[in-house]
């Protein structure tokens, strides 16, 4: 008996007493909100430079046509554009509209508006997840691991300009998933909610976005679906993780959203005509076809696995699962139905406990399927679009990056709230290495992701001082009566600028740029 309670007084349990602030629990208390403290002021550092070199951004490719045909056309004027002549993404030119219709203030606030958007969302959907794994959600960690995740989501790729700086791409790729995750968040509020208009509205909210989204953006289209219409099966109520028809309900509704919203795209006559100016290529389906798709699946692949930042999600969640189960004061706080009063569950138990294993565990393992099969949907459909270069646009990988991130985050979560309630390994010099590993491999992340920052910060000033001085000069000239001014092309992040082709009839870049400065032409300076 004397052994059992000096074994005892080693272990560290949420519900355990606080002891003398000596000794490695003491040492355990500390470091986890230090290492919650290190990571966000490491990871925010990261985000906010991001963020200020929004001041910095100046147009480039489809830049200067969204902004003439914005200022020119209106709101509702490029969006018809874009339905009758461009691509059919009716959304994407509402957004588009808006963005650039205030003149060039949209577009540098646009980076911090993603920002402060995507770290709210993650925020509130990890201290949901935490409450229903039964933990008390320690908000520090929380902001944390958003900014970590969202420092690998901007700079952990090889387009980080076009990700978070470049809006064509970040309202075509990146704001598909911040809009993503705050409808999750809408279904979560308000599929089992009392009162029936506030569910009524949910599912209306459910096939709205869905269509918003299909004609915003096919891969994130594609990959949304592939997750909506894998939760409806297991929401199925015969399967008990849910007890009524409405999550089913909500997942379908969405589904059929994003199907409406993409098949209005593809019928749209400026789909029609962007397709009829790719050359003849094989079937999509033909076997050809196939294992070229493969092929180019497999190079995304290499490219992202070939990263090891990305690790870091997986370690920011454990930290995230140690901070969560070391703050809570039980080790679950709803009971499961018909236990005696008082009791408590196992830990996780709550909504699906009735589940059975095999549907548990499918849900467990529910990420993988939607991060595999939706990123080969990306590829066929970059492969489709853009042909045998398509995958190496890597500014639509966001649709299955952030899937990802969130899929290692929350297995992290999972293995840090697991491991604190074992009692093998409860023990505060167990959880002090965990912690202490764990810190150690985020910090390394957001330190090697430094360089990369430092020559987007050094590109990304270099050419905006070189370009307002440009601008001053045009803009001169044409007051003057020019009708034909010089341009240098100044590139950046592999975009398209004035005399990308030799043919001067088909630089569109070329056509946009003398609307926007309203001269007849431009001629290479």
């Amino acid at each position: 008996m004397s052994t059992m309670a000096a074994e005892g007084e080693d272990l560290v349990t949420p519900s355990s007493p606080t002891g003398p602030n000596t000794g490695p629990r003491h040492l355990l208390r500390t470091l986890l909100p230090t290492a919650a403290a290190a990571l966000a002021a490491a990871a925010g550092a990261l985000v906010a430079v991001g963020c200020f070199l929004g001041l910095y951004i100046r147009p480039t490719s489809d830049d200067w046509c969204a902004a003439w045909k914005a200022r020119d056309l209106g709101v509702l004027g490029i969006t018809a554009d874009f339905y009758t002549t461009q691509n059919g993404r009716i959304t994407n030119a509402f957004l588009s509209g808006l963005l650039y219709g205030g003149g060039p203030a949209g577009t540098k606030i646009l980076p911090t508006l993603i920002t402060v958007s995507l770290t709210a969302a993650l925020v509130l959907l990890g201290r949901r997840l935490l409450r229903a794994l039964g933990h008390a959600p320690p908000l520090l960690a929380l902001t944390a691991c958003a900014l970590a995740l969202q420092a690998l989501l901007y700079f952990a790729g090889t387009r980080s300009y076009q990700v978070l700086l470049w809006a064509p791409a970040t309202i075509s790729h990146t704001v598909p998933s911040v809009i993503g995750l705050w409808a999750l968040l809408l279904a979560l509020a308000t599929v089992g909610h009392p009162r029936r208009a506030v569910r009524t509205a949910g599912l209306a909210g459910a096939l709205l976005i869905g269509f918003a989204l299909g004609t915003l953006s096919e891969p994130f289209a594609l990959v949304s679906g592939l997750l909506a219409a894998l939760t409806a099966v297991l929401c199925l109520p015969r399967l008990r993780l849910a007890t009524t028809w409405r999550p089913f309900t909500w997942c379908l509704l969405w589904c059929t959203g994003l199907a409406l919203g993409l098949a209005v795209l593809y019928t749209s006559p400026g789909a029609r005509w962007r397709r009829a100016q790719q050359p003849e290529k094989p079937p999509l389906l033909s076997a050809g076809e196939l294992r070229a798709t493969f092929e180019d699946w497999l190079r995304m692949w290499d490219t992202v696995t070939g990263q090891w930042a990305y690790l870091a999600a997986a370690a920011a969640g454990l930290l995230l699962g140690l901070a969560a189960t070391l703050r809570t004061p039980h080790p679950t706080p709803t009971p499961t139905p018909g236990a005696a009063p008082g009791a408590r569950p196992a830990p996780g138990a709550g909504a699906g406990a009735g589940a059975g294993r095999t549907t548990r565990a499918a849900l467990l393992l529910l990420p993988l399927p939607v991060v595999i099969l939706g990123s080969f949907a990306v590829a066929v459909g970059l492969r489709s679009g853009y042909g045998p270069t398509g995958w190496t646009y890597a500014r639509t990988w966001t649709s299955f990056l952030l899937p990802m991130e969130l899929a290692l985050c929350g297995y992290g979560v999972l293995l840090g709230a697991w491991a604190g309630t074992r009692p093998a390994v409860r023990r505060p010099a167990a959880a002090v290495a965990a912690t202490t590993a764990a810190l150690c491999l985020t910090l390394a992340a957001m330190a090697s992701l430094v360089p990369h920052l430092q020559q987007l910060t050094t590109a990304t000033v270099a050419r905006s001082i070189a370009w307002d001085a440009q601008n001053t000069r045009i803009r001169a000239e044409a007051a003057r009566g020019a009708t034909d001014v010089g341009y240098r092309p100044l590139h950046i992040a592999s975009l398209a600028e004035p005399f990308f082709t030799a043919d001067y009839d088909r630089d569109w870049v070329a056509a946009c740029v003398s609307r926007w400065y309203g001269v007849d032409r431009i001629h290479r300076r």
